[in-house]
């Protein structure tokens, strides 16, 4: 039951991510969340760290949308400075914002990534629909809403419990 919340790659940040690996996988397009995976929940803007990557992103060719499940005025306010597309109130792991980033970048799901930070959203939803699914660790867990830090990390710690006494722990790089 919990194998479906287990991501195809686990890394402590965007940042550990082999994009030349991912090239050589045929991705072509990257689906992200925004809160606590490109930065923290009460982060409003882009950091230069962060500019940078994307930037890299964008020169290795590669396509990027976000997906959050957060609302217009949140999203918009730090995809529309750096000029990335968004989904926002994507009520994830629903697959109907993850179809329409498809449709977006006009790609096919074995030639995107769903990177995020929540197993029960982020890499649920992805795999749902046939994404290669990357878990990062959290940015910030002390600014995350009511709703993720009471049923969704419980959620999640449950699940890894169960995982790890089946020999598999997805925090640990698999």
């Amino acid at each position: 039951m919990f194998e479906r919340l287990l991501p195809h790659l686990s890394v402590k940040s965007i940042y550990d991510i082999d994009l030349d690996s991912l090239i050589k996988q045929g991705i072509k397009g990257i689906i992200t969340d925004l809160d606590n995976t490109l930065v923290g929940a009460r982060d409003p803007l882009a950091n230069p760290e962060l500019i940078a990557w994307l930037g890299k992103l964008k020169t290795l060719g590669f396509q990027v949308v976000v997906v959050s499940n957060n609302n217009h005025a949140r999203v918009n306010t730090f995809c529309s400075p750096i000029d990335i597309p968004f989904i926002h109130a994507a009520r994830k792991p629903s697959t109907k914002a993850f179809r329409r980033a498809l449709q977006l970048m006009q790609l096919e799901p074995q030639q995107t990534v769903v990177i995020g930070d929540q197993m029960l959203t982020d890499v649920l939803g992805g795999k749902r629909i046939g994404l290669y699914t990357i878990l990062v660790a959290p940015i910030s867990l002390p600014d995350e809403g009511l709703f993720t830090k009471l049923v969704n990390r419980n959620i999640e710690r449950i699940a890894l419990s169960n995982l790890r006494k089946k020999g598999t722990d997805p925090r640990e790089g698999h």
